[in-house]
């Protein structure tokens, strides 16, 4: 049976040859993953090791933001002294790092990285430790005089004499560059701005007596742990985080874990994506091949093979193609690896190829998911292979599953689309995200599973459907086409499953972006107020200069500035939630339409006041009046007074998670040293709009990283925002087409075998090349169709579920995008067309006597 299996195996692997192609996509994009996962992390764990000091200390970090204040957290400079006396310290060195200032050139032209990662600007000093080492000019000295990194500079053309803008917090000033720096170790991408140590404060924080840290070096002979609890005892208790070189490193590792881990879980949606639309075409590849090889099985049969032997023997042909397509999708998994470390090249970030990390358990990983997936999608072909009758032998070859019964499918499927209909009713009807999702998770999830089974039920009447005008075009070729793709409906709904997951993603997903948009596009007509709105290009905050220019500019009649603060909240209901406050000036009235369920916007703004979100107060218990404990960074609280609730269709732009936002004064007291975020400006009575964001650009002009937007722009920017999710699920959908196409094809060329017989006659009696080849191709296009068409309808159910989860957040409208559903139908007519090319073209290439004479 062993020998009989691996005949059997190899005179069958031109036919398995796509399904191999399945295996070898998901176990690339596993394989892929995990390797460039793990060879960021192994670099990077490398980097922050052999970068971090001995010991460090930084200011206590207690709250976190997903919206940055733009203070800057600092520890007093004369620290470095009283450190640099303790027993087992080395060296003491006084470390003013900033990030996300702005460098421009003498053009007004960003000097920094465009793929968002920081510019830092930091002083610079040499230790053993260092990243980068001078390579060219000299240190900088005194004041208006920085390095800047070798990548930066050659990118951007700047040469050493060259003169580049600084902007910091305190202000704007100007550095003539007088050295290059070289990294030593891995790029991450940031650009590096380096200044004397001695004007580094000043120029940076505002002040020379402020760090943001201190790095200690250790002694001979001293372990990190043990300074770190020395220099712990000699500066006592204080709002100071101590951490080792291998602790610092941990801490950064994690901070990149949320980078890696995007990465890394798009990557194994794609393989999701693969290993799902794989199973549809290694099931359809296996059940066809069974249903040629009937009489061989048979055969086998009646020579003394027992059933056991037959299963075993199908799976063993299961197990050889996992094998084989496992082994070559590790070898993609290895290049789409390698292509991943060039593409971050291209962003700045400078891995080595020639460090790439393959561990023991991408291999693993590789080998279970495609033997695996293979050994499932056959157990059921290899049963049905088993239950073959010794008599079969003696017979013609039927097709396995010809005219049997659906009963059981019809059952199950409606058993199981009734679960997940009522689960998805459940998800329009929740009052509650949470229950929500769960809800929508568990209806996806059945009525998918109820479509896949119950997709055979659907064949001939939707086909009927689809295929009604064929016969009136097409005469016989076109009643032939239609009838062939109704002979077998298990195989139709099987070929169909595969492109229906892929449209069903993209159609739910298509809604759900568009309701987004229209939501957003509501909101901010219904909100926004301002003429205006002049914001960071990535929302971080921007230095008081911009403000003021702003203000400064002629036509302008008034500037709200919007800032934010990392709070958190303690409740009545005891819960403490940490989140994000904004703070605005006091005539946010006039630039914002704000919605009030109770009190106003002056007792919001007022000094102790605060506004919060009505629906998360109702959850928690607060009432207009409450008073609540809002903690602020660097353990500073405050008692305030709610003094609004808004009713918005959404956060309306005050914060995150309770839409709090309070007065910009609170924030300047309790977060000091924060930047702005956005500026809300009105013109003046008789300036024309054109004319005053002529001059507001103008204004602006040497502060590249802010553009001014009025509401078309920044419904653009939401728009372009909410696009890159959807470009993701149209990669998806790209890659499940792919797939799909190859069942297509994998399905009619293994049909066309089957039928060789029939083809031959069909001609002998007069069937033309041509009219063959449009027979096959409209039976392809008919079964590509019908799986758009249940792959789109079972979609645009989970689009709106899915509003209606986003609804709860506030996001009320639901929008179709009919011109994607129409484009995605057309699209997948010539998906079909494209699959049927090649078995169409060998099927007309036929020898006509010898069609007829296949057995």
């Amino acid at each position: 049976m062993l020998k009989a299996t691996l005949r059997s195996f190899l005179a069958h692997k031109g036919r398995l040859a796509l399904s191999a192609l399945a295996v070898v996509l998901s176990v690339a994009f596993v394989a892929g993953s995990l390797i460039f996962s793990d060879t960021v992390a192994r670099t990077f764990d490398r980097l922050f090791a052999s970068t971090s000091a001995d010991v460090t200390i930084v200011p206590k970090e207690d709250l976190k933001s997903r919206a940055p204040s733009g203070a800057v957290r600092t520890v007093p400079a004369a620290l470095r002294d009283r450190v640099a006396k303790v027993d087992g310290v080395a060296a003491a060195h006084a470390d003013v790092s900033v990030p996300y200032v702005v460098v421009v050139d003498r053009h007004d032209r960003s000097v920094g990285p465009t793929s968002g990662a920081p510019t830092i600007a930091t002083s610079w000093y040499v230790t053993r430790r260092s990243p980068v080492k001078l390579t060219s000019g000299h240190a900088p000295r005194g004041a208006g005089e920085a390095l800047l990194d070798a990548d930066t500079a050659g990118k951007r053309h700047v040469r050493i004499g060259d003169t580049l803008r600084v902007q910091a917090r305190p202000g704007t000033f100007p550095v003539r560059v007088v050295g290059i720096a070289t990294f030593t170790t891995t790029n991450p991408g940031s650009a590096l701005v380096f200044l004397d140590p001695a004007v580094a404060g000043r120029e940076l924080l505002g002040s020379a007596d402020r760090a943001t840290g201190i790095s200690v070096d250790a002694a001979p002979g001293v372990t990190d742990r043990e300074l770190k609890r020395r220099v712990g005892e000699a500066i006592g208790p204080g709002p100071y985080d101590l951490k080792t070189a291998d602790e610092r490193a941990e801490s950064a590792a994690a901070d990149l874990g949320g980078f890696l881990d995007v990465v890394k879980w798009v990557m194994l949606g794609f393989a999701g994506i693969a290993v799902l639309v794989g199973v549809f075409l290694i099931v359809n590849t296996f059940s066809m091949l069974i249903a040629q090889r009937t009489r061989e099985l048979g055969l086998l049969r009646a020579l003394g093979a027992d059933r056991r032997q037959v299963r075993r023997s199908v799976l063993t042909e299961a197990v050889l193609l996992g094998v084989t397509g496992s082994t070559l999708g590790l070898a993609a998994g290895i290049g789409l690896a390698f292509g991943l470390i060039r593409l971050m090249g291209t962003f700045g970030m400078n891995l080595k190829a020639t460090e790439m990390v393959i561990g023991w358990g991408t291999p693993v990983a590789a080998y279970a998911v495609g033997v695996g997936v293979t050994f499932v999608a056959a157990y059921l072909p290899a049963r049905r292979a088993a239950g073959v009758s010794p008599m079969a032998a003696l017979a013609d070859a039927e097709v396995a599953g010809v005219g049997k019964p659906l009963k059981a499918r019809a059952i199950t499927g409606t058993l199981v689309g009734a679960v997940g209909a009522a689960a998805l009713a459940g998800c329009a009807a929740a009052s509650r995200t949470g229950s929500a999702a769960s809800l929508l998770g568990l209806g996806v999830v059945l009525t998918l599973v109820a479509t896949v089974i119950a997709g055979p039920l659907l064949v001939r009447p939707v086909i009927r459907v689809l295929g009604g005008a064929f016969p009136a075009l097409f005469g016989p070729v076109g009643r032939m086409s239609q009838r062939n793709a109704l002979r077998n409906p298990r195989r139709t709904g099987a070929t169909a499953a595969a492109l229906m997951v892929g449209l069903a993603l993209v159609g739910g997903m298509s809604v759900a972006s568009a309701s987004m948009s229209a939501s957003f596009d509501r909101q901010i007509d219904k909100t926004l107020g301002a003429d205006f709105t002049v914001q960071n290009a990535n929302f971080m905050p921007f230095t008081g200069e911009i403000t003021d220019r702003v203000r400064g500019t002629e036509g302008v009649r008034l500037v709200v500035r919007q800032r934010f603060a990392p709070v958190a909240v303690r409740l009545p209901d005891g819960r403490r939630v940490t989140t994000t406050a904004a703070g605005y000036d006091d005539r946010l009235d006039q630039v914002a339409h704000v919605t009030y369920a109770a009190g106003n916007t002056a007792a919001a703004l007022a000094d102790g006041g605060l506004g919060m979100d009505a629906a998360f107060a109702r959850d928690h218990g607060v009432r207009l009046g409450s008073a609540v404990t809002v903690g602020f960074p660097g353990g500073r609280t405050a008692r305030m007074t709610v003094g609004a609730l808004t009713d918005q269709d959404g956060s309306g732009g005050f914060g995150s998670q309770g839409g709090l936002f309070l007065g910009i004064a609170a924030v300047e007291k309790y977060v000091p040293g924060g930047q702005d975020a956005a500026l809300y400006v009105d013109k003046a009575p008789g300036t024309g709009a054109d004319a005053l964001r002529a001059r507001l650009e103008r204004t602006l002009k040497p502060y590249p990283q802010v553009q001014v937007r009025d509401q078309a722009d920044y419904k653009k920017l939401v728009h372009d925002q909410i696009a890159v999710l959807l470009y993701l699920v149209y990669a998806l959908l790209g890659l499940a087409i792919v797939i799909a196409v190859l069942g297509v094809v994998n399905t009619l060329a293994l049909s066309v075998v089957e039928r060789t017989r029939e083809i031959g006659l069909l001609r002998a009696i007069g069937l033309g090349r041509r009219q063959l080849r449009r027979m096959i191709r409209l039976e392809s296009v008919v079964i590509a169709v019908f799986g758009a068409v249940l792959g789109l309808g079972l979609g645009l159910v989970w689009g709106v579920c899915v509003q209606r989860v986003l609804a709860l957040q506030g996001m009320t409208a639901l929008a179709i995008p009919w011109g994607t559903i129409v484009a995605v139908v057309v699209g997948s007519a010539v998906v079909g067309i494209v699959a049927a090319l090649l078995p169409a073209l060998r099927a007309s290439r036929m020898n006509v006597l010898a069609a007829i004479a296949h057995e």
